[in-house]
């Protein structure tokens, strides 16, 4: 079996990239005739399927021109179980698409309960289920979604976070934290102060550093992350200090959208050089606006420009702050 952290640290060498494409289909950034592919090929036409179809389409094109630049791809399932049934249908899909081409997949989710419900969500998206079979007449355990990673929330505290670990260290997967995210103004929670003068965030880090233990995987590095925003990169020398060198930051904010640049980004990236940096509209959308945009036929084609700049950008930021694997 190998961990979540072990496919990441491999794969980052492998490709010299810490990006995270970010597949966050939305219908106003969806090329007309997509659109229309997705309704011809739809048979149920009085629903969501056409929609649902017209999104694995763009992905699919989007998977396969992007993959020779990044790591990692982040589904961000809000987008997708919108539209019900046939939205997880193309979240399934664009997940397996994703797999097909060679991406790490993360899902990002923010699940958060506790007890039997956040056992429930562990099992579900990166664990195993229940099931009976007929044949057999009996229960056994498969797969559902099998992501090899997702966001979790952690302010439940550890009756949510323990049942994640207990299916990480079953099933090989990974888990990140949502603490310092990139939105600004930032979370007015986050930003509470507690009894000793630090910050809400800093303290939810410090208890992922004692979830994370013995979450490891064969390279010494942690299968419990943390979400570490792009645009905050003071903070993110804060949470380095906190979570140590073995851990591994999803660093959203980067790019189109939120405007964290590549120098702030990579303040996240420990000193050995790894970590997540998601990019969803300034790759996906590149098309539509700025030095990538072209025609809505050239959509695919203009994304692998972007997520290749990104990842040269990103590799140019890391080669300054000296944590570019050369």
């Amino acid at each position: 079996m190998e961990f979540f952290s072990d496919k990441a640290i491999k794969g980052i060498i492998k490709k010299n990239s810490v990006l995270c494409v970010g597949f966050d289909p939305q219908l106003k950034h969806i090329p007309e005739h997509v659109l229309q592919e997705g309704w011809k090929q739809a048979k149920d036409k009085t629903g969501f399927e056409p929609i649902a179809r017209a999104f694995v389409i763009f992905n699919t094109a989007i998977a396969r021109s992007t993959v020779p630049f990044a790591t990692f791809a982040k589904l961000q399932m809000a987008f997708y179980e919108k539209y019900g049934a046939w939205g997880v249908w193309a979240f399934e899909e664009t997940k397996r698409i994703c797999e097909e081409v060679g991406f790490i997949v993360i899902e990002d989710a923010k699940r958060g309960d506790g007890g039997a419900t956040a056992e429930a969500y562990a099992s579900g998206h990166l664990g195993v289920v229940e099931k009976w079979d007929g044949n057999e007449k009996k229960v056994v355990k498969v797969p559902s979604f099998n992501l090899d990673a997702m966001t979790v929330h952690g302010y439940i505290g550890s009756s949510c976070i323990d049942e994640f670990v207990k299916v990480i260290k079953e099933c090989g997967k990974g888990i990140f934290i949502v603490d310092k995210t990139s939105f600004k103004p930032n979370s007015e929670i986050e930003q509470m102060t507690l009894r000793d003068d630090t910050k809400v965030w800093q303290g939810l880090a410090k208890l992922a550093l004692d979830w994370g233990k013995g979450a490891e995987g064969e390279l010494g590095y942690s299968n419990v992350g943390v979400v570490m925003g792009a645009t905050y990169p003071e903070d993110a020398v804060i949470m380095r200090q906190i979570m140590g060198e073995n851990c591994l930051f999803l660093i959203p904010g980067y790019g189109a959208g939120q405007g964290g640049g590549a120098d702030a980004a990579i303040t996240g990236i420990n000193n050995d050089g790894f970590g997540v940096v998601n990019s969803s509209r300034g790759i996906s959308g590149a098309y539509l606006k700025g030095s990538f945009e072209c025609s809505p036929y050239d959509y695919a084609e203009a994304s692998a420009k972007s997520a290749e700049f990104s990842n040269n950008e990103l590799n140019e930021a890391r080669r300054r702050a000296g944590k570019l694997l050369e």
